[in-house]
């Protein structure tokens, strides 16, 4: 009996070892030498500047830069140690069934119509109304990307060819080339608007 115990006993203090420190470090050590940007969140840093993650939305809603999926904000529910408020977003668990869902809907699009007067009644690509599942899509459609333009050039002081090329740099292809969508990461347009990425 007393050497199963032994046996069992040395069994998890090996497999503890094995699993979880020599393997986490490898596997970390591995990630930070071949994959040290993505390892780390992929972040933009631009001349010792960090303006955020390259897969996490951030919210834009002036004239100057792209606008992105819709953000279920939320000021309220988490504050840290200190008390301070944090910002968070997920999905808002409305069903497209209801009338709550609809006149949202209704709403989003009259505000994109508001902002995008150029664009007079041609439709409205759905990302640009809609949110993802976690709130956090920081990628468009192109097709989104392109029913931006106008308002883009005129108020960047650019023509329409110049934001499609910025458009044309921030766009990723399907996965291997069959998975997935094409997509434009917001958060890289604006920061070529702005003249921070080249």
């Amino acid at each position: 009996m007393k050497g199963t115990i032994k046996r069992s006993l040395m069994f998890v203090i090996i497999t503890t070892v094995l699993c979880g420190l020599i393997y986490t470090f490898v596997m970390t050590g591995i990630c930070q030498v071949l994959f040290h940007d993505k390892a780390n969140g992929s972040i933009i840093e631009v001349n010792g500047v960090k303006y955020g993650s390259e897969f996490m939305a951030q919210q834009y809603e002036d004239e100057d830069h792209m606008w992105g999926r819709v953000m279920n904000l939320n000021m309220t529910t988490y504050k840290d140690k200190d008390g301070n408020t944090l910002l968070y977003s997920g999905p808002s668990n409305v069903t497209p069934a209801s009338g709550d869902f609809e006149k949202t809907i209704e709403e989003r699009v009259e505000k994109i119509k508001a902002n995008h007067k150029e664009m007079g009644n041609t439709p409205i690509p759905p990302d640009l109304v809609t949110n993802s599942g976690s709130g956090l899509d920081p990628e468009i459609s192109p097709e989104a990307a392109e029913y931006q333009v106008k308002r883009l050039a005129k108020n960047n002081g650019m023509n329409e060819t110049q934001v499609k090329a910025i458009i044309d740099k921030c766009t990723k292809g399907r996965f291997l080339g069959i998975f997935g969508e094409k997509r434009v990461n917001v958060l890289k347009v604006n920061l070529m608007l702005d003249g921070i990425l080249k």
